[in-house]
């Protein structure tokens, strides 16, 4: 049994050796901004925790197979005891220990990452920006409502910046994920979604859909590219000097199922902004609508059904 115990943790050594040996650079576990990082120390927290779980039953798998194995004829315990209310309080007690301490950093991480992240220490608070995000099949476009410009598959960000992007979706349900930045989020028709993100450098940070979506889905990537302020602002001036103005039918046509490169516009027409307006108008009025205690009752005043007459004379129209 000894030995294969020792062939098993063997086994699964070499395998996560294997593994490692896949790629220079797992991106969720390269955090590159304090809502990865925040999301990497959750994750590194539930790997020892589990690891440590793991160990400690496998410790006691094997103590008690070589002190209670068939080949263990040592006396000194009952083989038919049963009932020890100690032992039963014990591991009752471990499970909810254990959803403690995985629940209470998780949920506090959650209600964190609700809000912009707060500034790198000894850095000064900078003001966010908003980007409003739209899937297609098979794109992702970005617009930036303060500067009324748009990209498709790639989005520029300053570094050390708050960003909001507002998610929406053209047609079927996708997932906005940058594994570097952060954590995904849905994008859904008609839901708008938010996440915050953030990048601590200048660097380019690959981005994907994290849902299937159809035959394009492989090719649905895009590039967050984080600048420096200086650069962010000539970036900007620049699409706007030499980019062509998106009109409403190359949008439409954009929106057709395909993947394309990386595109850009110096502007875009404004009812996009109104359309996106809407639906985050609506989707906060229904966060805050209260639903009536007595919507379904069926002996409400306007569902009353007391005049009507359900005889069988009646049913039959009079004949």
């Amino acid at each position: 049994m000894k030995k294969f115990a020792m062939k098993l943790i063997g086994s699964c050594s070499l395998l996560l050796l294997f593994l490692t040996g896949c790629t220079n650079r797992i991106a969720v576990l390269n955090p590159q901004g304090p809502v990865a990082r925040q999301q990497y120390h959750l994750i590194i927290w539930s790997v020892i925790l589990t690891a440590f779980i793991f160990a400690v039953v496998l410790i006691i798998f094997i103590y008690v197979l070589v002190k209670f194995g068939r080949k263990n004829n040592h006396a000194g315990y009952d083989p038919n005891n049963h009932g020890n209310t100690k032992l039963e309080i014990t591991w009752t007690l471990i499970p909810v220990v254990i959803c403690i301490l995985l629940a209470v950093p998780t949920i506090k991480t959650l209600f964190a990452l609700e809000g912009p992240p707060k500034p790198t220490e000894g850095l000064s608070k900078k003001e966010p920006i908003t980007i409003n995000v739209t899937s297609a099949d098979w794109k992702w476009i970005f617009r930036y409502p303060k500067d009324g410009i748009q990209t498709v598959n790639y989005v520029v960000i300053p570094e050390d910046t708050p960003v909001k992007f507002n998610l929406f979706a053209d047609s079927a349900m996708n997932s906005f994920w940058v594994p570097e930045l952060g954590g995904q989020q849905y994008t859904m028709p008609d839901m708008p979604m938010k996440l915050w993100l953030q990048a601590d450098h200048v660097g380019d940070y690959l981005g994907r859909s994290a849902n299937f979506s159809g035959r394009g889905f492989a090719g649905m990537q895009f590039h967050v590219l984080s600048k420096t302020d200086a650069d962010y602002k000539a970036w900007i001036q620049t699409i706007k000097d030499t980019k062509p103005a998106l009109t409403m039918s190359t949008y439409e046509d954009l929106l057709k199922p395909s993947n394309v490169k990386t595109m850009a516009f110096s502007s875009y027409p404004k009812e996009l902004d109104d359309k996106d307006k809407k639906a985050m108008k609506k989707m906060k009025h229904m966060e805050h609508m209260d639903i009536p205690e007595n919507h379904l009752d069926l002996n409400s005043k306007d569902n009353d059904m007391g005049g009507m007459d359900m005889s069988n004379d009646s049913m039959k129209g009079g004949k």
